[in-house]
């Protein structure tokens, strides 16, 4: 498959895009609204998988164009930026293309992060309500760590919870991320459920933040 990465040279979209081209044979799509950014992005990882003795397949393009080539498009952008992606993305949006959000809405202050969804409740309902009819959206990817997710020597024993309101976009998400080592996908219902997943995120943030031994704190349901 082809999976695309908008805003895939921030941290979530460079580590999804480093572990997939490593511990999978899809193509990897780096999107972002620069394609030179994208491209110099596309250099750095192959460098880094090379260094590994990795091969690997990376391109980067725009992101309309790494849309259209795409199977699977995940909006690694800032929840802030989510809606406006898909509304610069919709002409390119097919039925038969899943849009991924891991987007969290959220504000700091000196006690740590609190959860502060939009409107209608979640950021993946609200790209649900952005998104072209008929276009599958899921939300996932929420509570990883960033940053760890593109430190390759970081080992994972965590889970990822997933929420969409189509069966068969879960299960290609679903079974995607099992693709990664470490990571196992767990269904979580419909959209409706969003709110829920999403908050854990803060919640993970601030165990990290106030247990120093924590630093690379995850969900794990047992």
């Amino acid at each position: 498959m082809r999976i695309a990465l908008l805003g895939g040279t921030g941290d979530i979209g460079e580590g999804l895009a480093l572990r997939f081209a490593r511990d999978t044979d899809h193509e990897i799509l780096i999107g972002s609204r620069d394609p030179e950014k994208a491209r110099d992005a596309v250099e750095s990882y192959e460098a880094e998988l090379d260094e590994r003795g990795h091969e690997s397949t990376i391109k980067g393009f725009a992101n309309e164009m790494a849309t259209d080539r795409a199977d699977v498009v995940i909006l690694s952008v800032p929840p802030y930026y989510a809606g406006d992606t898909v509304e610069a993305i919709e002409e390119v949006l097919g039925e038969e293309t899943i849009l991924v959000t891991p987007a969290v809405g959220m504000k700091g202050d000196e006690d740590g992060m609190h959860y502060h969804p939009p409107g209608v409740g979640s950021v993946s309902e609200l790209v649900a309500q952005r998104a072209p009819d008929g276009v599958p959206v899921v939300g996932a990817y929420h509570n990883l760590a960033a940053g760890k997710l593109a430190e390759l020597d970081v080992e994972f024993d965590l889970d990822t919870l997933i929420v969409g309101d189509d069966a068969d976009a879960n299960e290609t998400v679903r079974t995607l991320t099992n693709e990664i080592e470490g990571l196992r996908a767990l269904e979580a219902g419909p959209l409706s459920n969003a709110a829920e997943v999403e908050s854990v995120t803060p919640l993970v943030i601030n165990i990290a933040k106030y247990n120093d031994e924590m630093h690379d704190v995850g969900v794990k349901w047992i």
